[in-house]
């Protein structure tokens, strides 16, 4: 993979974050998704590779653009082959109500770097560098904090968890209570919120609970950027999503995927903040234009850059903002 692929990465997430944070706070979270999808779809198509969405916006009769198996990029004569995996805004309720952690986010890596799977929900436990290997979904909740908690170096009532405010989580947010652990509730957002626990400055040890399984594979190819540790595994909803599994490789309905199962090979991963989140700020809008903040990281280095960047809309193409 072309290390400046992943400079091209964060151009394609901050036209996104761009058109989407427009609509910031004003009530409408579709309109919000659609701008930045659209916007992304423009920024990729004026790139020169040959890309495959296999994480997108649905599948093709969901989605007019970036949609499951749709073919993007100018692809000219010898075009690098790669797979994309992509959520233009993640976090729609939160841009549409102005909250924290809004983001834009792409995943690029060669053909087969990414596990196909049905857009379903998925269990996940992520947790940074510093415990990896000490996780294993399926062992009991207390278990898991505990094996934590010793590979941090710290008590079980000093983790900070986070979990989506779903009601399907009652049990699990009782769990982790039980054990003198501190949780911090989300209403959206966990592709950032598992990134956080990867991060020394966010207080954030530990990311628990059932969410978007194409999001939990985008939140892997994080993961393995900056070396943290992630498994899954798919809740299907019908016996229809179960078959659609087996139909893209998936034999083994139950199976544990760990974080090299969702995200193998040289992957990269771009993110831009929409709204100010708890690594990422948001987009300010200038006279003249805006400024972005960006992350980006490779997982063959381990680099992770920062990049803040100045926008001036009349020297730019217009991807709709």
């Amino acid at each position: 993979m072309d290390r400046n692929l992943a400079l091209e990465g964060v151009r394609i997430t901050e036209a996104a974050a761009l058109a989407s944070a427009r609509l910031m706070g004003r009530g409408d979270r579709i309109a919000a998704d659609r701008a930045a999808t659209e916007a992304m779809r423009g920024a990729i198509s004026d790139l020169d590779f040959a890309g495959e969405v296999v994480i997108g916006e649905g599948e093709r009769d969901e989605a007019p653009v970036l949609f499951v198996g749709e073919r993007v990029g100018r692809a000219g004569p010898g075009a690098m082959e790669i797979e994309i995996a992509v959520d233009p805004l993640e976090g729609t309720n939160l841009c549409a109500t102005g909250a924290a952690n809004a983001i834009s986010v792409i995943a690029m890596g060669p053909k087969g770097s990414f596990l196909k799977s049905p857009d379903t929900y998925m269990e996940k436990i992520a947790v940074g560098p510093g415990a990896r290997g000490a996780i294993d979904i399926t062992r009991p909740t207390r278990a898991n904090l505990r094996a934590v908690a010793d590979a941090l170096g710290k008590y079980v009532e000093d983790l900070t968890v986070v979990i989506l405010d779903r009601p399907r989580h009652e049990r699990l947010i009782q769990e982790v209570r039980e054990t003198g652990a501190r949780i911090k509730l989300i209403g959206d957002g966990d592709i950032s919120a598992a990134i956080n626990a990867c991060l020394p400055d966010t207080g954030i040890d530990m990311l628990m609970g059932i969410g978007g399984a194409p999001e939990g594979i985008i939140s892997a190819a994080a993961l393995r950027c900056v070396g943290g540790d992630m498994q899954g595994r798919l809740l299907y909803r019908s016996d229809e999503e179960r078959e659609r599994a087996r139909a893209m490789g998936i034999t083994d309905g139950d199976k544990v995927f760990g974080i090299g199962d969702m995200a193998r090979g040289d992957v990269m991963f771009a993110a831009t903040g929409v709204t100010n989140g708890d690594f990422l700020k948001g987009v300010r809008f200038t006279g003249d234009g805006a400024r972005t903040q960006s992350v980006v990281m490779r997982s063959r280095t381990g680099t992770v850059r920062y990049i803040e960047t100045e926008h001036h809309f009349q020297h730019k193409p217009n991807y709709g903002w």
